[in-house]
Formats: C-alpha cells, sequence, structure tokens
C-alpha cells in the first residue's frame, strides 16, 4: 500500500519541482501595458499619464482600457520592488461614481505632499490605502496593499 501511494506521488514532487523550477511557476506573468495606454490616448477620452522612471523591479502584472458605466477607465497593476500589489486607475467617470466603487467606502486621510497636483490620501478596501487625484477631466488613483512609500513612487513617476 505504502509503496503504491509512493509510486504516485514521486511524479507529483517531480512535476511540481520541474514547474517551479524552470517554469518559474512563482513568478508573475509579466505584461506590456503600451497598448493598453495607446489604446487610451488614441481615443482622447481624457489626458492620459504613465509612470516613467521606475525602476525595473517594478513589475506590470496586468494592463486594460476599457469602457464602463459613465465613461473609461484606464488600470494598470504593479508589483512592487517589496512585492506588494499596488494600481494606477485613470477614468473619466464622474469622481462621485468612482471612488465609492474602487474604494470601497474609503474615507479621505488629508492632503498628500506629492508633485504634480493636489493629492488627498484615503483608507481604500480592507488593508490598502490610496493617492487621490481629482482633475476636471479625469480621477487618478494609485491604490494598493503597498507601503505608502512606494504608492507615492508611483504617484510621482506619473507623466
Amino acid at each position: 500500500m505504502a509503496l503504491s501511494l509512493l509510486v504516485l506521488l514521486v511524479p507529483i514532487a517531480l512535476l511540481v519541482a520541474f514547474y517551479r523550477g524552470f517554469l518559474g511557476g512563482e513568478q508573475p506573468t509579466i505584461v506590456d501595458p503600451t497598448p493598453a495606454v495607446e489604446q487610451a490616448r488614441a481615443e482622447g477620452a481624457f489626458p492620459v499619464s504613465r509612470p516613467e522612471g521606475l525602476g525595473s523591479d517594478w513589475r506590470t502584472v496586468s494592463a486594460r482600457y476599457r469602457a464602463e458605466q459613465g465613461g473609461v477607465t484606464l488600470r494598470i497593476g504593479y508589483l512592487t520592488p517589496e512585492g506588494r500589489g499596488a494600481q494606477l486607475v485613470e477614468s473619466n467617470v464622474p469622481a462621485d461614481k468612482l471612488l465609492p466603487a474602487e474604494l470601497s467606502g474609503g474615507q479621505p486621510q488629508g492632503p498628500a505632499d506629492l508633485p504634480g497636483g493636489s493629492w488627498q490620501r484615503y483608507t481604500a478596501r480592507s488593508n490598502e490605502q490610496a493617492l487621490v487625484l481629482l482633475e476636471p477631466n479625469r480621477t487618478v488613483i494609485v491604490i494598493g496593499d503597498a507601503k505608502e512609500n512606494e504608492l507615492r513612487e508611483l504617484a510621482t513617476a506619473l507623466r
């Protein structure tokens, strides 16, 4: 009985080791955000910013541009250098609809001293925090469970 169980477990262990060791099974899938950013820029619904100057240890793991109720939204997801999640959301959906949906009832925590506009700090869903920039034609949200210094780095890299 034990021998037959061992015969089954050895191939499974070898497959798992191969997946993790040679195929990078534990590594996130990296994507190129350029098509989503270019689509958003081509449509011209709002001025599109993209982070510039982030280190190579910032990994883009998702990017999409799509129509939503009341407007369009560009979302780019990142894995930070510390391995935490951060998301850049740019949208022309009215802020009174976008913020409750994105922040899940988050509350303003005061101004954030960042260049490039009047940023506000917010609490967000679960253990996340957010930085929000309200402009006439768009709302920019940098949100995630990343530490505040990483969220600030992402926000200040926007051009």
